[in-house]
């Protein structure tokens, strides 16, 4: 029990900095009336979508509990509950740590001028988003999974109206990680609906047909759009990285209890170890975040000075700074100053490095303390380090993947300044580059899954595979801290334009911005490696759930599983039109609205402001209207396919499922990445192109090539419009689509074998 002892004692420290971010972040000052009247705006927003989810979200969670506690097992309901509960939890929490650190983080650099500063106030809002994805995520985990005994096979379950056996432990876990994907899906569908229609029509109305600035204040999409941030980049972010996180260790004990019922005593190491892990790793994100927010706090040294300049200097006798005399006519003062930073991505780069590494060497103590001498997965005495090799192995996929994420989609490499230079070209030029850029970058990320789950089998069996997801999530705090990080600084710059800030201000947020868009895209990565690792982990679960030996013809079962295999595929690329469609709807309405209201007498004048609440209204009712039909679509999928077909299908069904989530995650993830950034390159003025036979530094402020730059500018707001659906609504729900569709799957496995349904 002492590692379940340390894992509460984990989550307090946990929940003890939540508090304490939260309080350190509101004491900043928010800065002037129309600063606060903006973020105002945007909290209010932000709140009034979340509640009027909540109810379309409740009903859907209420009717699967019920449906759990009547015909699967009757504490399954009530964990499933628990696990939507403290999702939505996360969400709040992480969503008011967005709504106060925007402004706060847009004064940190009115105010200072300093980009440490403002990263440390950017990342403290970030912070609360990825402690609590892991704190509420591991202790609701934690507690189903004790209080329905733990490591035990013999704890037998059933409905209250379908007396069917099962495992009583694996079904409330599996039903609590159900209740944290359903709320995943909900928050990413309709987020991402929110905040792309916004983002398209803010930037087609505003920008194409009207040249305002992104975040011009007459334009109403551009607040809608700073909501969606919010609801989208950090709820939804929250809610998806926590039911991956939740569904990592589901694996490890699914397949522990399948493989090794017969051994109580491997059976405890094999699901103690993700917990071990999980925890492990929820302590280095703490230690490595609040390191870098401590270290670009603001500092003080002693300057010392004459004390003519003194008296010169400080002419206020009540409000003098520390001082002390050190010598004739000398002072040395007290004075602040904050740290030199050329490089914001260098920092979020530490937080990982310091996660990783810490999170590898206490998951080694870890494994030599659970799995020394029981020669579990090899007679060597260095047995243990097979299944630490394992979650090294998940570590090392997820840095690597991070790695060809940044250099396919950052404004450092060349491919996006490549993609930029092909604007030159025009649209056609553009789309077609960043369509072959996408396809590319899928490669090198599906070979490291697929390597990774290769070596981790051959290590541990399919444990292994499950292990090496947990160890790819492990410090998904971090990676959240640092996703969340993204958002704050886009608002922050939002926040900057709206209320007509120095250039300078906007220099800084702009420059956390684009490394936002390489976090971001690095986050999707990670979610989308644990999104294959686990469901490879959740099918072979599901496989070992029922009587596959019963099966007396192989051609049958091999029809069956291609049947599904074709199925699983299609249903993924439906639901991707499914998304794309209904975001460009959405985009329309909203466009033809913020039309309308630039239309209106002295809108476009500034002698008057548009009313904001009717966008944003607009926009919360385009997004709850249709974020019902693809966001059940994986739900309800395995349960349409196999009760009237039977259990063999299903196993085809999720493999082809996985196999096109993945790569068309990748895909549209990296896709949407480039295109955002090659626009982020041109606006930031670091393009250089060669114009009539010269090179060239496009700058909006250089006359001599402002319609240059003009022109160039307009073709990359095309490639960054269709990037955004791409990466942030399609992308970001293929990994939960998939992990829900495995997760019911796993489930109903029992209930598809022996559905009086069946029609084969």
């Amino acid at each position: 029990m002492t590692a379940y002892y340390l894992t509460f004692a984990v989550i307090a420290a946990a929940f003890y900095l939540i508090w304490r971010n939260f309080v350190d972040l509101k004491a900043h000052d928010e800065g002037s009336a129309l600063m606060i009247e903006r973020a105002a705006i945007i909290r209010s927003g932000a709140k009034t979508f979340l509640r009027r989810e909540d109810r379309a979200i409740a009903v859907v969670i209420a009717a699967a509990a019920l449906v759990y506690t009547l015909v699967i097992e009757m504490w399954a309901g009530p964990a499933l509950m628990l696990g939507a509960l403290l999702a939505r939890s996360a969400v709040e929490i992480g969503m008011r740590a967005g709504t106060y650190g925007n402004v706060r983080t847009t004064n940190a650099a009115r105010v200072t001028g300093a980009i440490s500063r403002t990263i440390r106030i950017a990342l403290l809002g970030g912070s609360l988003s990825g402690f609590t994805v892991q704190a509420f995520g591991l202790v609701g985990f934690t507690i189903v999974f004790l209080l329905s005994g733990g490591a035990r096979t013999d704890i037998i379950g059933s409905g209250l109206i379908w007396h069917s056996a099962r495992n009583a432990v694996t079904i409330r876990l599996t039903a609590y990680s159900l209740g944290c994907s359903l709320v995943a899906m909900f928050n990413r569908v309709a987020g991402g609906t929110y905040t792309k229609s916004a983002d398209i029509a803010a930037d087609t109305v505003g920008k194409k047909n009207h040249g305002l600035e992104e975040d011009d204040p007459r334009n109403v999409c551009s607040i809608a759009d700073l909501i969606g941030d919010c609801v989208n980049d950090i709820a939804g972010n929250i809610s998806d990285l926590l039911e991956s996180f939740v569904a990592t260790p589901l694996s490890c004990i699914l397949i522990a209890m399948q493989t090794l019922n017969a051994d109580p005593e491997m059976l405890m190491a094999a699901c103690t170890f993700p917990f071990v892990l999980a925890a492990g790793g929820l302590f280095s994100t703490l230690v490595s975040v609040m390191f870098v927010i401590l270290k670009n706090r603001k500092h003080y040294k002693w300057v010392e000075m004459s004390i003519e300049d003194f008296d010169e200097k400080y002419p206020d006798l009540s409000n003098l700074p520390q001082h002390r005399k050190v010598g004739d006519g000398k002072m040395e003062v007290r004075v602040e100053y904050s740290l030199e930073i050329d490089d914001p991505a260098a920092e979020l780069d530490l937080t990982t490095t310091i996660s990783a590494v810490m999170t590898l060497l206490i998951g080694a103590y870890g494994a030599h303390s659970i799995f020394g001498g029981l020669n579990m997965f090899s007679d060597s005495k260095f047995g243990w380090l097979l299944p630490w090799a394992s979650a090294l192995l998940g570590v090392v996929s997820s840095v690597a993947i991070g790695k060809i994420t940044e250099y396919y989609t950052s404004t450092e490499h060349r491919p996006v300044k490549d993609l930029a230079k092909s604007a030159v070209e025009g649209e056609a030029f553009l789309v077609s580059e960043g369509i072959a850029l996408a396809c590319k970058s899928v490669l090198l990320p599906v070979i490291v899954i697929a390597v990774s789950m290769i070596l981790s089998n051959a290590m541990c069996g399919t444990y292994g595979i499950a292990i090496a997801a947990v160890g790819m999530l492990s410090f998904v705090g971090t990676t959240v801290s640092i996703d969340a990080f993204g958002p704050i600084a886009d608002n922050a710059g939002g926040i900057a334009e709206s209320c007509g800030l120095p250039e300078n201000v906007r220099v800084i947020t702009d420059m956390l911005d684009a490394v936002g868009n390489t976090t971001a895209a690095i986050g999707k990565g990670n979610a989308i490696g644990s999104a294959a690792f686990a469901s490879v982990a959740l099918i072979v679960s599901y496989i070992g759930s029922y009587p596959f030996a019963e099966k007396t013809s192989l051609f049958d079962l091999v029809v069956s599983m291609i049947a599904g295999l074709v199925i699983g595929c299609a249903i993924e690329i439906f639901f991707i039109g499914t998304l794309t469609k209904n975001t460009i709807r959405a985009a329309e309405k909203l466009a033809d609205e913020a039309e309308r209201q630039l239309n209106l007498p002295g809108v476009m004048e500034k002698t008057r402001l548009p009313d904001y609440n009717e966008a944003i209204e607009l926009a919360a009712d385009n997004a709850l209207h249709y974020m019902v039909v693809p966001s059940l679509l994986s739900v309800a999928s395995p349960i349409i396919i196999g009760l009237p077909f039977g259990p063999d299908i299903i196993v085809g069904m999720l493999a082809g499922a996985v196999g096109t989530a993945i790569v068309m995650a990748i895909y549209n993830a990296n896709a949407g990445g480039a295109w955002d950034n090659a626009k982020k390159l041109v606006e930031m003025g670091k393009l250089r192109i060669v114009h009539e036979g010269r090179e060239i530094l496009l700058d909006k402020h250089d006359s001599a090539n402002g319609a240059i730059y003009a022109t160039i500018h307009a073709v990359t707001i095309v490639g960054d419009t269709i990037g955004d659906i791409m990466k942030d609504v399609v992308a970001v729900c293929l990994d939960i689509s998939v992990k829900s569709m495995s997760t019911v799957s796993n489930s109903l496995s029992m209930t598809f074998y022996s559905s009086p349904l069946r029609l084969v």
